[in-house]
């Protein structure tokens, strides 16, 4: 299942990332921004538990998201202001990484590195802000549900509507929830109109 965001504000975001004159500090921020946005939308429903806090006129009983169900994993680099921004709305959540790195000639994705977690009975928040082909998306799935994920949820900036159709064909029991889906895909696997490389453009590298 895959769900575009309608949210005005998620798509004023969006094309602030396609603007070629923000800068990489502004870029790693509203890609913070726009991934808190996602995660408040894909936690929606996401179950709840009592707890008891002290307020100003004492204790109270209050439902909290239980964090400790949740584990954050962003695909690397990239995916790293995502995971920055989710933190700071869910502080507590435990996190894990994978790095992939996709064969430019032959688009294919290789996982070089990886540091996860525990999954079991775990929710998985997978972060990857571009889905052009949606390899490096379909093999990260696959590999978090190798480690036994409950259950994966995907939180995506931008796609092709060909990479997120081969996602959900791939992983239909996984919730792709995705800022926006562009035009096409090109001859070259970019996404137009896209908005560049968001791993060289939030950390200024070429």
């Amino acid at each position: 299942m895959y769900k575009e965001s309608t949210n005005v504000v998620v798509k004023h975001l969006v094309n602030r990332l396609r603007d070629v004159r923000t800068t990489s500090n502004e870029f790693r921020l509203t890609i913070e921004e726009i991934s808190r946005i996602l995660a408040s939308e894909a936690l929606n429903d996401f179950p709840t538990i009592t707890q008891n806090i002290n307020t100003w006129q004492g204790p109270l009983d209050v439902e909290v998201i239980e964090v400790q169900k949740l584990v954050l994993i962003p695909i690397l680099r990239a995916g790293e202001p995502m995971l920055t921004g989710i933190l700071r709305t869910l502080p507590y959540a435990k996190s894990g990484f994978l790095a992939m790195k996709r064969d430019e000639e032959t688009s294919l994705s290789k996982l070089f590195y990886e540091n996860i977690p525990n999954l079991e009975n775990k929710t998985v928040i997978l972060l990857d802000p571009m889905v052009a082909t949606g390899g490096s998306l379909i093999d990260g799935i696959e590999y978090l549900k190798s480690k036994n994920a409950k259950k994966i949820i995907t939180l995506n900036i931008i796609g092709s509507p060909f990479g997120v159709k081969k996602v959900t064909e791939a992983h239909p029991d996984v919730d792709m929830f995705i800022a926006q889906i562009d035009e096409r895909l090109d001859e070259n696997n970019y996404i137009r109109p896209g908005l560049g490389d968001a791993g060289d453009r939030a950390f200024n590298t070429h």
